[in-house]
């Protein structure tokens, strides 16, 4: 795409980040012999091209630069696993060749603008590119992004991510954004009592249930109709979500640690939520609201409605840590209700 071009689709020609999600083996190929391919890559696109670090069976890749340095740096991408897709078949009884797929890492604010009214916008990017696009349905673990997939030929691959370019500029993300961090693969760890644990970040469990007790609660400037977290709670409310572990919610004990409980007091916060919107909160068949006691750690419990009445009580109960990330939850459940993305 030309510079002039991009200036013409709405002032696209700015510095964007978009994040991928890669297997173990596709970020080798992306890293070449001794990080031939990847520095070939950052220097022929002039965008920033970064690989988490980790023993993690995914990893993330971070593009960041100038819109045609992005595209750039995709199409390089792009035909690299053309390439791979092509030597593999050499070696196989396959015929028909399959299409590369790319798989992004986006914000769940954003999804909304990017799957349109009624699916309007993602048919109109599957029809003028001739990629396949889909928006996962639930977000990745502990965070508040979702994985978009891209499969198809190179070329409408580069077509379809610039239009996904397009409507991330024009609607920004909402809120604050969770990233997600793909979890490390499980390595035993000895601590200095001798206990062996398989979880690494169990180890931070007890300074980081006291992370939030010291926070007045609720934490959440009410605007219009719906809490909106402070941003110094939001940070917090983060670091904690990036340490949570779906295994261990934050301030339980585990049999682990024999000797640890250093969790706060566990206290009780009541929220009411107009009937209408309990449906997002609770998702099919208590997805959504087990999805939302797992990664808080929290005992939520939904009281029947009443008669007569348009809302419904909903009571938290855990420590101040597990309450604050529980509303946190319930409020982008809501906050995504009310922008138009509930129903996916």
């Amino acid at each position: 795409m030309e510079p002039s071009k991009v200036q013409s689709e709405g002032g696209l020609n700015v510095t964007l980040t978009i994040r991928l999600l890669m297997h173990g083996k596709e970020v080798g190929s992306i890293i070449g012999k001794k990080g031939e391919t990847v520095k070939k890559m950052r220097e022929e696109s002039a965008a920033r091209i970064n690989i988490s670090e980790g023993n993690c069976p995914e990893r993330i890749v971070t593009i960041t630069g100038p819109t045609d340095a992005i595209f750039k740096a995709f199409a390089m991408i792009a035909y690299k696993f053309e390439e791979d897709i092509i030597n593999s078949m050499s070696n196989s009884p396959a015929t028909s060749k399959p299409p590369v797929t790319l798989r992004l890492v986006v914000p769940a604010s954003q999804c909304g603008s990017l799957i349109g009214k009624g699916g309007s916008k993602i048919k109109e990017m599957r029809e003028s590119t001739g990629a396949q696009v889909q928006v996962a349905g639930d977000m990745l673990p502990n965070s508040t992004e979702r994985a978009v997939t891209i499969s198809g030929t190179p070329e409408a691959i580069i077509q379809c991510v610039k239009q996904i370019c397009v409507v991330m500029l024009e609607s920004p993300p909402k809120g604050a954004t969770i990233p997600y961090r793909p979890k490390p693969a499980s390595t035993p760890v000895i601590f200095s009592g001798g206990q062996v644990r398989a979880d690494p970040l169990a180890a931070s469990a007890a300074n980081l249930s006291l992370l939030l007790q010291h926070q007045p609660l609720p934490a959440y400037t009410i605007q219009g109709q719906y809490a909106i977290p402070h941003p110094d709670q939001l940070t917090k409310l983060h670091q904690l979500a990036m340490q949570q572990t779906p295994f261990t919610p934050l301030g339980q004990t585990t049999p682990a640690f024999p000797g640890l409980d250093a969790s706060p007091p566990a206290s009780t916060h009541e929220l009411t939520i107009p009937n209408d919107l309990i449906g997002c909160i609770i998702g099919r068949q208590g997805t959504k609201i087990n999805e939302i006691r797992q990664m808080s750690g929290a005992q939520i419990k939904i009281a029947n409605a009443m008669e007569g009445s348009s809302e419904r009580q909903i009571t938290i109960t855990g420590t101040p840590a597990n309450i604050s990330l529980a509303q946190y939850l319930i409020n982008a459940r809501l906050t995504s209700e009310v922008t138009g993305m509930g129903t996916l």
